[in-house]
């Protein structure tokens, strides 16, 4: 997922979305154990969209702090 389709996101679909991915995070784990892979690159792809989404709602999360601050002084 591209850095700009999160972006258009909102903070719960972001969230409902992080929870999909750690349950196929999860599946793959198990399925890599079990057996090869089709695509052993999914599970590092999936782990760099869950990083991807963090940052963001961190970003989202600092800029509504800042904009309090500021409000306060």
């Amino acid at each position: 997922m591209r850095t700009q389709e999160i972006r258009d996101l909102t903070d719960a679909q972001i969230e409902e979305r992080l929870g999909e991915l750690r349950e196929e995070q999860f599946r793959l784990r198990f399925r890599a154990s079990m057996m090869a892979l089709e695509n052993p690159n999914l599970p590092r792809q999936i782990r760099r969209d869950v990083a991807r989404m963090k940052t963001i709602l961190r970003e989202r999360e600092l800029a509504g702090s800042t904009d309090e601050i500021q409000e306060n002084d």
